[in-house]
């Protein structure tokens, strides 16, 4: 049954102050959702994934006051049942890249999967939505430039290069980051959204 069209009276507030980020994003969606990007100051919260990246998605919309988009990015070792997941970025800060793979030194299991949470809230009173992609690979040596993350040490299943070997749009086809948004952009397209802004 077809859903009414939900209208929107300004452009999506993509959420992050990470340039590289808004990059890739722009890289992937194109001109298929109107946006705009703002850096927020939002608490870092703990807990699964998919409730950090909602509730950051709730807070995000009482500030922006309309309908916003959030980003949680996650990298999982299998070895340790899926850490450090969303806490990669002060693992990767305390430790660098070269101490991420010492974690793993004792585990012959240096699979990982990469992950990313994008979550919907279309105003300060709506329950977010969330569409999560997946990309499986494994923890290697730092390889390629160093200028975006953890990019340096996950190389992607069937690839013998890492993300950060990789031309940029070889490795937004394929990453977590695009199949995530891929979700994003079927939902816009399915729910009939119409921009009207002024």
């Amino acid at each position: 049954m077809a859903t009414e069209a939900r209208v929107l009276l300004r452009p999506v507030t993509f959420v992050t102050g990470n340039a590289k980020k808004l990059e890739e994003v722009r890289a992937i969606l194109g001109d298929s959702i109107p946006f705009r990007s703002l850096k927020l100051d939002l608490p870092e919260l703990q807990g699964e994934p998919d409730e950090i990246s909602k509730e950051k998605a709730r807070l995000a919309a009482i500030q922006v006051n309309g309908p916003v988009l959030v980003e949680d990015t996650c990298l999982c070792f299998n070895a340790l049942n899926g850490l450090p997941g969303p806490y990669i970025k002060w693992f990767l800060e305390k430790t660098g890249h070269e101490g991420l793979n010492n974690i793993l030194k004792a585990y012959e299991d240096k699979s990982a999967y990469a992950m990313c949470i994008f979550s919907l809230a279309l105003g300060p009173t709506t329950e977010p939505m969330s569409f999560c992609g997946k990309t499986h690979g494994k923890i290697v040596p730092p390889r390629g430039p160093t200028d975006f993350g953890w990019d340096p040490i996950f190389q992607p299943d069937g690839h013998d290069q890492t993300y950060a070997e990789m031309a940029k749009d070889e490795k937004n086809r394929i990453s977590h980051r695009s199949k995530a948004l891929a979700l994003v952009r079927a939902h816009f397209a399915e729910a009939g959204y119409i921009f009207q802004i002024g």
